[in-house]
C-alpha cells in the first residue's frame, strides 16, 4: 500500500513540475566573453563570463596595432558583468569563434564611459560578422546620450555554414577614433526558430506573409536579423534567465501601447504546446495578454494599437504571439479581428481558436513588411488589431517580436548616427569660402546652360509649328512637353532616348496606333491580361500585321516593366524571340507593338481549345525552339539575361508553328555563376522554389519554369489548378510524386496514347524531372536542356522511320509507354498500353494569367 502511495505522489509531483516549469532549450554553444578582463566573472544571473585576456577567445589584431583593455566606473547599471571592463582600439581587431553550423544569437554589450586613454565621445566604428554589416559608424556615446542609458545591448541572428567560423570584426572610423566592446555572447538557437517555417496540423507551413507584396516571404539562411523589439505585451519584463534557455530579454510591452482603456489579463493555467515548439517563448508570454474589454460598442470603433520606431529602408519580420486565455472562449468565431501591419491589412479575419482548435494553445503568426525610405531615417511601425463584429467584438495579443532583415548587400546598419568627424571640422571651416565660390560658379554655369537650352527649344518648337507633317506628336516636341510637365515621363524619355536605336525600335504616334487597330476596336482583341488588352492591327498601309499591347492606366506592371521590355527586345534579335517593332508613350498611353504570332500561345493549343491537338513532334519542336531562345538569353551578352517568367502563355507560335519566347517585362540581367539578390517575381506554379526561398535569382530559375512547361506540354494540364485536390494542384510536384510512385503514365495527355516512342519519352521525362529539382545546383543548364530535347526528337524520328520499314511490327509496341525496365519512373506493368489506363485528368476552363510580381492562376 505504501509503494502505491509513493508512486501516486511521484506522478503528481512530476505533473506539477511539468505544468509549472518553462521548457528550456539546451544550446550547443553558450559562449559568454567578458572583454578586457581575465579569468571568470559571475553575472547577477549566475552565468559565468570568460575573460578574453590570455584565453582562446583573445582577438586577432594588426601587427604593431595592439588593442587596450580598461575598466569602467559602473553607475546605475543593474548588471556589472560584462560592462565593467572593455577592449578598445584605434585599429581593427577581430574575434574568431569556432562554432558548430547553424543559426546563432550574437549579442554585443557596450557601456558608454570614458576609459583610460580614450575620450568617451570619439567612439565611432563599424561591426561586421563575415559578409554582414551589423553596425556602421556606430557610436555608443551618442546612443547613450539620447536614451539616458549607458549600458547598451544589441542582438543579432546569424547563420553559420559548415566549415565556417564566426568572425566578429570591429573597425574604427579612422585612427582618430576607436572601437570598443564590453561583452560578447553567442548562443545557439533551434534551426526552425526564425529561419525555418513550422509545420501545423493542417500540413501548412508558418511562412511569413509579405504584407502588401507577394503572398509569402522566405527568411533563408543567407540573411542576418537584428532584434529590434521583443515585448511581453500583457505582462512585465522577462529576464534572460527566465527565457527558454536562449537568454532572450523580453521587455514590458505597455511602453509602446498607444490604445487606452485596455484590459490586461494574467492567468495561471496549463498550456498545451500542440502547434508550435515549447521553446518559442516563455510561458509567461502566453499566460498574459492585452484585450479591449467588454464594451463592444466602443471596441468596434477603436483598435488595439502599438507604435514601434524603426529604421527605414529595410524589411521587418513581425511575429505576433497569440494564446486564447479566456476560459469562456473555446470555439471559433467568438473573438475575431483584422490585423494591420504598418496600416496595411495583414490578416483579414484573425481567430486564435480557429487556428489552434481550442484555448490555452500557444501560437504565432509571422508577417514581413517593407518600410520604405521616404526621406526620413525613422518610421513609426504600427500594429493595429481591429475587432470584427462578432459575439465578443474584441481582439487579443500576447507578445510581439520585431526583427530587421538584412538587405541584398548583407547590411543591417541603420542611418549613420555620426556627425561630421570631429577632426575634419576645422578643415571644413577653412574651406568654407572655397565652397561658396564653387557654388556661385556652378550656379552661373547652370543658368547659362538653361538659357541656351531654352532658346534652342523655342527655335525647334517654332519650326515644328510650321511643319504640318510632324504636328504636335513629333517625338522631339513630345519629349519637350513631357519633360516640362511630367517627371515620370521625363525619366522614360531619358532612358529610351539613350538606349533605343531608331533602326531597331520604332516610335509610333498614338494616332498611328489608333488607326492600326481601328481605335482599339474590341473585335480586334486577341489577348486579355492584368496588364491590359492585346489587339491585332495593321501598319505600313495595311501590309503588315502586328500585335498591339495596350497597358492599362492602373496596371501594376508599371513603367519599369514597360521600359525593361523595350530595352531588352530592342537589343536582342533571335528567331526564337518575339520581335519588338516599336512602342508608343503618348497621351498617357504605354503601348508596345510586336510581330504578329498567328497561332497564339502554346497554352491555347494544349487544352480548352477546339483546335486539333498538337502532335508529339510538334510539341517537341516547340519546346526545342523555346529552349533555344532561352539559351540565347542566357549566353548572348557578357552577363546572362534571366527571363523570370517562362510559361506557356509566354511562348508564342507563328504561322509556321515556330515557337518564340515573349514578355520580357520581368527580365533581369544576371551574373555569371552568381546569384542576384532580388525581390521575388514570377508566376505561381512556374516559380522556382529555390528562388522564392532565398531571393537569389540565377539562370536555373528559368530552367525550373521551363521544366514545368515540359510537364504541361506532356500532360496537357495547367501548371497550377486550384480546382483540383490539394495534392494535384501543383503540376510539377504532382508529376514528381507520380514519378516516385510509378504512376506518371496516368497523367499523360490521352491524345498522346501510342504516339510517343518509349526511348524518347524516357529522355524527355528524365530531363523534365531534372529541371524541376528543388535546388538550382541540381538542375541542367539551358544548353543541356536544348541538346537533350534535340536528342529526344531524333529518337522519336528514328522510331517512326523504323516503324515504316518493318510492316510486321505493331505500332503499339513501338510507341508503348516505357516500362519499369526502360524507365524507373513508370509503373512496372510491362506492355501496358496507355489507352487502358485511366488518365484522371480534368479540364477546367482556361483563365488568362498575367504576371505582376507574383501572380496566381485560377
Amino acid at each position: 500500500m505504501k509503494t502505491h502511495q509513493i508512486f501516486c505522489l511521484f506522478v503528481i509531483l512530476c505533473h506539477i513540475l511539468t505544468v509549472t516549469s518553462t521548457f528550456r532549450y539546451i544550446a550547443d554553444e553558450n559562449i559568454t566573453i567578458s572583454c578586457g578582463s581575465s579569468g571568470i566573472s559571475t553575472a547577477d544571473d549566475e552565468r559565468d563570463w570568460i575573460g578574453d585576456i590570455g584565453s582562446k577567445f583573445a582577438p586577432t589584431e594588426e601587427p604593431n596595432h595592439k588593442s587596450n583593455t580598461s575598466g569602467a566606473e559602473i553607475q546605475g547599471t543593474p548588471n556589472a558583468v560584462p560592462y565593467m571592463t572593455a577592449r578598445l582600439s584605434n585599429w581593427q581587431f577581430t574575434y574568431v569563434f569556432p562554432v558548430t553550423p547553424g543559426p546563432k544569437f550574437v549579442r554585443l554589450y557596450f557601456y558608454s564611459a570614458s576609459y583610460s586613454g580614450f575620450e568617451r565621445s570619439k567612439d565611432f566604428f563599424t561591426v561586421k560578422v563575415g559578409s554582414f554589416t551589423l553596425l556602421a559608424n556606430f557610436s555608443a556615446s551618442i546612443l547613450a546620450n539620447s536614451s539616458d542609458h549607458s549600458d547598451i545591448s544589441k542582438e543579432f541572428c546569424i547563420n553559420v555554414d559548415k566549415s565556417q567560423k564566426l568572425n566578429l570584426t570591429f573597425i574604427p572610423f579612422s585612427s582618430n577614433y576607436y572601437a570598443f566592446i564590453n561583452g560578447i555572447e553567442i548562443v545557439s538557437m533551434p534551426e526552425d526558430l526564425y529561419y525555418r517555417p513550422h509545420s501545423v496540423a493542417n500540413g501548412e507551413e508558418l511562412v511569413p506573409v509579405y504584407v502588401g507584396q507577394a503572398p509569402q516571404f522566405y527568411i533563408n539562411d543567407s540573411m542576418a536579423l537584428e532584434m529590434v523589439y521583443r515585448l511581453n505585451v500583457g505582462g512585465g519584463s522577462i529576464s534572460p534567465k527566465e527565457d527558454t534557455g536562449m537568454f532572450r530579454q523580453w521587455s514590458d510591452g505597455t511602453d509602446y501601447l498607444l490604445s487606452e482603456g485596455v484590459n490586461p489579463r494574467l492567468v495561471s493555467m496549463t498550456l498545451n504546446y500542440l502547434y508550435i515548439p515549447n521553446y518559442t517563448a516563455p510561458d509567461a508570454v502566453y499566460l498574459s495578454a492585452i484585450s479591449m474589454g467588454p464594451n463592444s460598442t466602443r471596441n468596434l470603433i477603436s483598435n488595439l494599437t502599438w507604435g514601434l520606431p524603426v529604421d527605414t529602408g529595410f524589411n521587418y519580420l513581425v511575429r505576433l504571439h497569440f494564446c486564447e486565455i479566456d476560459p469562456n472562449i473555446s470555439i471559433p468565431g467568438v473573438r475575431r479581428f483584422t490585423i494591420y501591419i504598418d496600416y496595411q491589412q495583414a490578416d483579414e479575419a484573425a481567430d486564435v481558436v480557429l487556428w489552434t482548435d481550442s484555448n490555452y494553445r500557444p501560437y504565432f503568426k509571422d508577417y514581413v513588411v517593407m518600410i520604405r525610405n521616404k526621406g526620413e531615417s525613422m518610421h513609426l511601425l504600427s500594429i493595429d488589431l481591429n475587432p470584427i463584429d462578432s459575439d465578443l467584438c474584441d481582439a487579443i495579443l500576447n507578445g510581439v517580436e520585431v526583427f530587421k532583415l538584412s538587405d541584398q548587400y548583407g547590411n543591417l546598419a541603420g542611418p549613420n548616427m555620426v556627425p561630421p568627424p570631429l577632426d575634419q571640422e576645422p578643415a571644413l571651416a577653412a574651406n568654407e569660402s572655397k565652397t561658396k565660390k564653387a557654388i556661385f560658379i556652378a550656379i552661373g554655369i547652370g543658368l547659362g546652360i538653361i538659357v541656351v537650352l531654352t532658346l534652342v527649344c523655342c527655335m525647334v518648337l517654332c519650326k515644328l509649328k510650321k511643319t504640318r507633317r510632324f504636328g504636335c506628336c513629333h517625338p522631339l516636341a513630345k519629349w519637350w512637353c513631357r519633360s516640362r510637365l511630367d517627371p515620370y515621363k521625363r525619366e522614360f524619355s531619358r532612358r529610351t532616348a539613350s538606349s533605343l536605336p531608331g533602326e531597331l525600335c520604332r516610335y509610333f504616334r498614338l494616332d498611328e496606333i489608333k488607326t492600326a487597330c481601328n481605335n482599339f476596336d474590341e473585335d480586334l482583341i486577341i489577348g486579355v491580361g492584368g496588364f491590359g488588352n492585346v489587339y491585332k492591327g495593321l501598319i505600313e498601309q495595311g501590309n503588315m500585321m502586328v500585335a498591339i499591347k495596350r497597358m492599362k492606366q492602373e496596371s501594376r506592371q508599371g513603367v519599369r516593366e514597360f521600359l525593361t521590355e523595350i530595352e531588352m527586345l530592342s537589343q536582342l534579335r533571335h528567331v526564337h524571340l518575339v520581335s519588338l517593332i516599336g512602342y508608343c508613350n503618348d497621351g498617357g498611353e504605354m503601348i508596345l507593338v510586336y510581330e504578329y504570332m498567328a497561332n497564339g500561345t502554346l497554352r491555347h493549343h494544349l487544352y480548352d481549345t477546339l483546335n486539333d491537338p498538337l502532335t508529339w513532334k510538334q510539341r517537341l519542336q516547340i519546346c526545342i525552339g523555346a529552349a533555344r531562345g532561352l539559351h540565347y538569353l542566357h549566353t548572348c551578352t557578357k552577363h546572362p539575361i534571366i527571363h523570370r517568367d517562362v510559361k506557356t502563355t509566354n511562348i508564342l507560335l507563328d504561322e509556321k508553328w515556330v515557337s518564340k519566347v515573349s514578355d520580357f517585362g520581368l527580365s533581369k540581367m544576371g551574373l555569371d555563376n552568381t546569384a542576384v539578390s532580388t525581390l521575388v517575381k514570377g508566376t505561381w506554379g512556374y516559380l522556382d522554389p529555390d528562388y522564392a526561398r532565398r531571393q537569389q535569382l540565377t539562370e536555373k530559375s528559368d530552367v525550373y519554369s521551363f521544366g514545368v512547361v515540359m510537364f504541361e506540354v506532356l500532360c496537357a494540364r495547367k501548371a497550377l489548378n486550384l480546382k483540383l485536390q490539394e495534392e494535384q494542384r501543383n503540376l510539377a510536384s504532382w508529376a514528381q510524386k507520380c514519378i516516385d510512385k510509378g504512376t506518371i503514365s496516368q497523367i499523360i495527355d490521352p491524345y498522346l496514347t501510342n504516339k510517343i516512342a518509349s526511348e524518347c519519352l524516357k529522355v524527355y521525362m528524365e530531363l523534365a524531372e531534372s529541371c524541376v529539382r528543388d535546388h538550382g545546383i541540381e538542375r541542367p543548364t539551358m544548353n543541356d536542356v536544348m541538346e537533350k530535347l534535340e536528342f529526344a526528337f531524333e529518337l522519336q524520328e528514328n522510331a517512326e522511320v523504323e516503324a515504316t520499314k518493318d510492316t510486321d511490327l505493331e505500332e503499339v509496341s513501338l510507341f508503348r509507354v516505357a516500362t519499369a525496365n526502360g524507365a524507373p519512373w513508370l509503373e512496372s506493368t510491362s506492355g501496358t498500353d496507355l489507352s487502358t489506363i485511366s488518365t484522371g485528368l480534368s479540364y477546367p476552363s482556361l483563365d488568362f494569367v498575367t504576371t505582376i510580381s507574383i501572380t496566381s492562376q485560377d
